[in-house]
This record gives structure tokens, C-alpha cells and sequence, in this order.
């Protein structure tokens, strides 16, 4: 199918991936309370090497990953969308769940972090006066301020506000001839530009320089039928260089605690390519689980990590067995985090602020 006749079909492949990549924060959140790699977390049990092994295997690319398909969606979204409607929409979805989240969710978070580390057994007023004046190295884990799981909904609204006046002069049809002409190989060393901005703001990892990268990479290359289709045809390859890759980061930390951003940049890149071709053939159809978790899987992003990390408090202080701790923060979250989710559909005030339409 050639990308006119495709043009203005719905990519479900990328919905699902989105989903499915979110729902994947319940078990690596979980897995954080037992990181060895030098990373406190609101809640921490000491170090698993196991359970970090599982956190290194997919943290080159999940978060990346959605980078990338917003930047995919901004691409559609702006062939039916005035620039107007595109900044009205981002504001409501990404800057004023942001606000609600820093008010009203990671304080929660911060919180009981520091009841777990420092001890704290005041009121949450107190907390919260605490949390919104305190600043120190933005972990949080002290209960200060933070932007804690959010940090990846600030970064979006920037990045979409920053890439807006980029898309006016260089829309994605002055570029989609130049792009359809990469081979896969080029496509794959669009490694190098996204592992050097890496060092552009970046905040503790964090960088906005990367993900800027890695959105305008969905928007101008991936996005594009044609280098989808390239992509498929070498799938082989790819797949191929992505397991030995893979495995060869297990071997690399889980021997040598090695973790160098050269090599994650370019494996979390190569997985990324590889997710999206295998998202692309098996998973490009709409389901009732698709259409379900298309409404949930933002509200879900929002509300998961403080319910997590408020479970993971109580659940380490009443079990010391590891599979009981990690099986009831991980299951327990998730359900948790979906009946919070259909009780605040009810409420229209607090509806926006979690990002419900």
C-alpha cells in the first residue's frame, strides 16, 4: 500500500504500542524499589541484580519509544489540525494535567518518600508546604521538590511548542521525498544525531535534547510509509542485531555494571526500529482492549507512580518475602491504578486534570 492510499488511515499500531509500553511502567516501577545501579527510588529495598537486569533491558528504549510515536501522532494530527487547535490541545492535555500532577500527585509521592527514609511523621499540609519550597537535587527521594514521573509530560509540551514554528517553515511534505529515499541503514545511524544530543539539557539523564531528537525523528522519518517499508523488508537484520545486542547488555552489566550511553542510545534506538516494524505487522488492527486503553493509557501514566510507590510503603513494611513484595506492588498498582481511573471519569472538575476528554 503506497502512503497516499494509506494517508488519513488510523495507525493502530501506534496506539497499541503506546499502550502497551505504558502499561510496561507498572513492572519496571516495581522493579526500581530493588535497583543496583546507583539510582535511589521513592521506596527502596536494596539491590536485586535480577530485577535490575530486567529494568537495563528495556530502559534504552521505552521511554524513547514514546517520544517517537508522539512525534509520529503530531505528524498526523497537523495534517487535520490548525497550529491553533494543535497548541489549544497539547495545553489541555500536557500543561494543565502537568500542573494538577506537581499540585496534587507527586507531593503525594515525595511523601512517603520521605516517611520511608527520613522518618517523617507529619501531617500532609505540612508535606506539601515542604514539597513546594524545598529544593535539592530534584529526586525527590528527601521529599522535596521533584517533577517525578511527569517530567516526561513537561518535556512533550515543550518539545510540541518548541517544534510548532520548525513544522510552519519545514513542513513534513518538503522533507517526505528526501526521508522515503533512506535506506535502513542510514535510518539506523540516525543513532549518532540522537546519541549527541543526548548531552543538550540534560538533568540527571533526563535529557530534553535527546527526546527532541528522537520526536522530530517520528515526525520527519518514521512517520513515513516508505522508510516503514524499507524498515520491514530488512527486518532480518535488524532483528537480529537487536538479540545479540540485547543479550550482550545483559552479559556487559549483569559481569561488568556496564551502562555507557554510546551503547545505550544505540541499542535503545535499535529496539525502537524493530518494535515498530514487529507493532506494524502484528498489531495494526483495533481492538476493544485498543479502544479502551487509547482513553486510559494517559490517565493511567499520570495517576501510576504515586499509587505505586504509596502500595509499595505498606506492602515492604507487612511482607518480607520478594516474589509476595513484587507480585502485590506490581499487580496491586495496576488495579489500584485502574479503579482511580474509572472513579475520577465521574468527576468532572478533576477529569482534565489526568488528561479525560
Amino acid at each position: 500500500m503506497t502512503e497516499k492510499q494509506e494517508k488519513g488511515m488510523r495507525k493502530h499500531y501506534i496506539d497499541n504500542l503506546r499502550n502497551f509500553t505504558i502499561l510496561l511502567l507498572f513492572p519496571v516501577h516495581t522493579f526500581m524499589i530493588w535497583n543496583d545501579f546507583g539510582s535511589r527510588f521513592y521506596i527502596w529495598q536494596g539491590e536485586n541484580k535480577v530485577l535490575s537486569t530486567l529494568i537495563v533491558l528495556v530502559n534504552p528504549w521505552f521511554m524513547p519509544l514514546l517520544f517517537v510515536l508522539a512525534g509520529m501522532s503530531a505528524r498526523y494530527a497537523l495534517e487535520k489540525r490548525t497550529c491553533k487547535e494543535f497548541v489549544t490541545l497539547r495545553v489541555r492535555k500536557l500543561f494543565i494535567p502537568f500542573v494538577g500532577g506537581m499540585l496534587f500527585l507527586v507531593p503525594f509521592q515525595a511523601l512517603y518518600a520521605r516517611k520511608f527514609f527520613d522518618g517523617y511523621e507529619g501531617s500532609l499540609p505540612d508535606h506539601w508546604k515542604y514539597f513546594l519550597t524545598h529544593l535539592t537535587d530534584f529526586s525527590g527521594y528527601d521529599g522535596a521538590f521533584t517533577p517525578g514521573h511527569l517530567w516526561f509530560i513537561l518535556f512533550l509540551f515543550l518539545i510540541s511548542m518548541i517544534t510548532l514554528p520548525l513544522f510552519h517553515f519545514l513542513p513534513y511534505g518538503k522533507t517526505a521525498d528526501r526521508a522515503g529515499k533512506m535506506p535502513a541503514a542510514v535510518v539506523l545511524l540516525l543513532v549518532i544525531p540522537i546519541w549527541l544530543m543526548y548531552y543538550l539539557g540534560n538533568f540527571g539523564g533526563f535529557s530534553i535534547g535527546k527526546n527532541l531528537a528522537l520526536y522530530l525523528a517520528g515526525y520527519y522519518v518514521l512517520s513515513n510509509d516508505l522508510v516503514m517499508e524499507k524498515l520491514e523488508r530488512n527486518i532480518g537484520w535488524l532483528a537480529a542485531l537487536c538479540g545479540i545486542g540485547t543479550i550482550a547488555s545483559v552479559v556487559l552489566y549483569y559481569r561488568f555494571s556496564y551502562y555507557g550511553d554510546l551503547w545505550v542510545n544505540f541499542i535503545g534506538w535499535l529496539s525502537i526500529l524493530v518494535l515498530l516494524v514487529a507493532a506494524k505487522r502484528f498489531l495494526n488492527q483495533r481492538t476493544a482492549l485498543t479502544g479502551y486503553f487509547n482513553q486510559a493509557s494517559y490517565p493511567v501514566y499520570i495517576l501510576h507512580q504515586s499509587i505505586l510507590v504509596a502500595l509499595a510503603y505498606y506492602v515492604v513494611g507487612i511482607s518480607g518475602v520478594l516474589a509476595v513484595q513484587v507480585s502485590c506492588i506490581c499487580i496491586g498498582s495496576f488495579l489500584a491504578t485502574m479503579l482511580a481511573y474509572h472513579l475520577i471519569r465521574l468527576i468532572p472538575v478533576v477529569r482534565g486534570l489526568v488528561g479525560i476528554k
